[in-house]
């Protein structure tokens, strides 16, 4: 399999899976490098939501690319990652209105397209959950800005060793809030029509393909998903304009989270869900598809044609060697949900490894 002119070495994916494990300033730590290790043998590992600014963040000890120090801190990470020949790729992330003024550098409201507060759900503070605020409408200027910070983390991303990028277009962050109308009230160039809400990604990607080339640059979208109050009426015209679009530029890959994923949770897709097949198939390059994948249905899925790579989530946390088991046929671990995010490495890096029968 080619992804970027690199050959992978298999088609399981490590997706990005938040851990909360870098150290309060976004700088990766050394129990980093050994998860990451543990789990080389992906053919594609993709980094953890990876912040492009302090402001962009909405959780602490979540990494950043966007300082000497993070580079410094990365470098070694990816170097375990790719220990048994994987590709390795950052997410690039921007939570917007996602984010509280307790963890904003300015103790003000986060940034958003327009001033619509998240309301069918709640922000995870410290002390319990609490309601999002009403974000501020990012100027014009302001958009410029986060732009510049994107091609900043990638050419960050570059000096630290990653083979790529891939930017986090999904589960109701800053691109998603620019593209559905829930939370993209605007009446300048970058509300409106779909053009216009689509021309901050495609703004982003410009910026960032001066710092990589273009087509070691992935987008990741969750189609389907209305998680972080993000709708639309016409969900499926949207992505699929985005998709062709980002097609024509021949970017590294398409990156699907599936209808069954909302964020972090399992959910049932709604009525009119669009298939990740759909918009695969209106992609030019290599299609990944992410959410409750067993091995089984991955391998129906690529034997079908409808995916090129497959994504293991919860699997790869538990099963650190998961491709090893996979060819092995052998019995997978089950997820803990304690350790999940934040804490040292219990549920981290303590899965054991199988056993050599020799």
């Amino acid at each position: 399999m080619k992804l970027g002119g690199q050959t992978l070495p298999n088609r399981l994916v490590l997706p990005p899976l938040t851990r909360s494990r870098a150290q309060d300033d976004g700088v990766p730590t050394p129990i980093m490098v050994e998860y990451y290790r543990q789990r080389a043998g992906a053919g594609l590992v993709i980094s953890e939501g990876t912040v492009v600014s302090a402001q962009g963040a909405s959780y602490a000890r979540v990494p950043g690319l966007y300082s000497d120090a993070q580079v410094d801190g990365w470098r070694p990470v990816v170097a375990a990652a790719r220990s048994c020949g994987a590709i390795v790729y950052a997410q690039l992330w921007h939570v917007g209105r996602q984010a509280h003024s307790s963890v904003q550098p300015d103790g003000c409201p986060p940034w958003g397209p327009s001033p619509v507060a998240i309301t069918g759900w709640q922000y995870r503070s410290p002390h319990g959950r609490i309601p999002f605020e009403v974000p501020r409408e990012l100027s014009e200027e302001a958009i410029a800005e986060i732009v510049a910070q994107f091609a900043v983390a990638a050419r960050n991303a570059v000096a630290a060793g990653f083979d790529g990028v891939e930017l986090h277009a999904a589960n109701g962050y800053l691109f998603d809030q620019f593209l559905n109308s829930s939370s993209n009230r605007r009446t300048d160039r970058y509300g409106g029509s779909v053009e216009n809400r689509l021309r901050f990604l495609h703004e982003v990607i410009d910026a960032v393909s001066a710092e990589t080339r273009i087509n070691r640059i992935g987008v990741r979208i969750s189609p389907s998903s209305t998680w972080m109050d993000v709708f639309d009426p016409d969900k499926r015209g949207i992505y699929s304009e985005l998709v062709r679009g980002i097609s024509e530029r021949g970017l590294a890959y398409l990156h699907l989270v599936e209808p069954g994923i909302a964020g972090s949770l399992d959910t049932n897709p709604q009525d009119g869900a669009i298939e990740s097949a759909e918009l695969g198939s209106l992609f030019d390059g290599p299609v990944i598809v992410t959410g409750g994948h067993t091995p089984r249905t991955a391998a129906a899925a690529v034997g079908a044609g409808s995916a090129d790579l497959v994504g293991f989530g919860r699997l790869f946390i538990a099963n650190p060697d998961l491709p090893r088991r996979i060819q092995a046929g052998a019995e997978l671990a089950d997820l803990r949900q304690k350790g999940l995010y934040g804490g040292g490495p219990a549920g981290y890096t303590d899965y054991p490894e199988l056993q050599s029968s020799n």
